[in-house]
């Protein structure tokens, strides 16, 4: 840093404060200084930097898998937002969905040095029923089953299967099977309550459910069993799933959507090339992920933990695999 402000004919001090980004720095003594800086090969010490003034500017994210379109994508959004406030992110796999798993990846970011934690995972495939986070650690929770101490963001998954079935319903069909996801997804479950739920509104029997494990594969085999049920309507839980459904009916002959009509969740990048394209409901990862940043920095700045649920809203996206009930 003396030999920056040597060659820039500055103080240390001033190249301490272009450094660190601080006002009051003349433009042009600012730029004088990053040339010096370029010159010399000079960048400044980031552990030096964290330690004078007690931000490591890094957020921690935990999770569980990176398998999941979700989790791939709210990652990015919360990278790209992290990135918009001059914050780095540390991401931590946690290889067993395990209490200990966790607390040992909390203390993997310690020994890192965050400042702050997004965890993006379902609470109750822990051995507790709640998270246990470190005191006065700043963190965001992405899963609504988070008990009230903590903060919490999440899609509004009860709303986006309301108005996947009753866009079902709406067509004309009596009733609407579901294919869901895993028992132990907090995501598959508010999804299929809130798909017995819309059925008991609107007075319509409920079907038999079928479960998946988020891939193609099982929805091809839960396809393979709706296309001797006689439905004509079917909510999948995620877009991958609903693939596999498309390509059993295919092979069965079962026309879609004169004879079946089909609604997914998510909304990935390849559903509208789906055969035929696929009505699905939008989720809004790059808002959650980036909600997930703002809230937790304003607890940060706050120095607040900031508990509650902030719900993102979900749109239905109609596309050609829904029609009206055949005749």
């Amino acid at each position: 840093m003396r030999d920056v402000a040597r060659l820039a004919g500055v103080s240390a001090q001033t190249v301490s404060r272009v450094s660190n980004g601080s006002p009051g720095v003349v433009e042009a003594t600012r730029e004088q200084v990053i040339a010096a800086m370029r010159e010399l090969g000079y960048r400044p010490n980031s552990a030096a930097r964290a330690l004078k003034r007690g931000s490591f500017r890094t957020i921690g994210v935990i999770l569980f898998t990176l398998a999941t379109t979700g989790n791939v994508r709210t990652l990015e959004a919360i990278a790209a937002r992290a990135a918009e406030e001059d914050y780095a992110v540390t991401l931590i796999p946690v290889a067993a969905p395990t209490q200990a798993g966790v607390q040992g990846a909390f203390s993997r970011l310690n020994e890192l040095a965050v400042d702050a934690v997004i965890v993006i995972m379902e609470v109750h495939l822990l051995d507790y029923s709640t998270v246990s986070l470190p005191a006065g650690t700043h963190a965001v929770v992405v899963d609504s089953e988070a008990s009230e101490g903590y903060s919490v963001i999440d899609t509004d998954q009860a709303d986006g299967t309301r108005k996947a079935v009753e866009h079902l319903l709406d067509l004309g069909h009596s009733t609407v099977w579901h294919v869901a996801g895993p028992s132990v997804s907090f995501a598959s479950e508010r999804r299929v309550g809130a798909w017995r739920a819309t059925l008991a509104a609107r007075g319509c029997a409920e079907p038999p459910l079928l479960r998946g494990d988020w891939s193609a594969d099982s929805g091809y085999e839960a396809g393979l069993s709706l296309a001797s049920s006689g439905c004509t309507a079917v909510f999948v839980a995620n877009d991958q799933m609903a693939l596999g459904v498309l390509r059993a009916f295919h092979e069965k002959g079962i026309r879609v959507p004169q004879d079946v009509s089909i609604v997914g969740f998510d909304d990935i990048p390849d559903s509208s090339s789906f055969s035929p394209p696929l009505t699905t409901v939008h989720q809004d990862f790059t808002e959650l992920g980036r909600r997930c940043v703002d809230k937790v920095l304003k607890q940060m700045t706050e120095n607040s933990t900031q508990p509650g649920c902030e719900l993102v809203p979900t749109r239905l996206v109609v596309r050609s695999s829904t029609a009206e009930v055949p005749k």
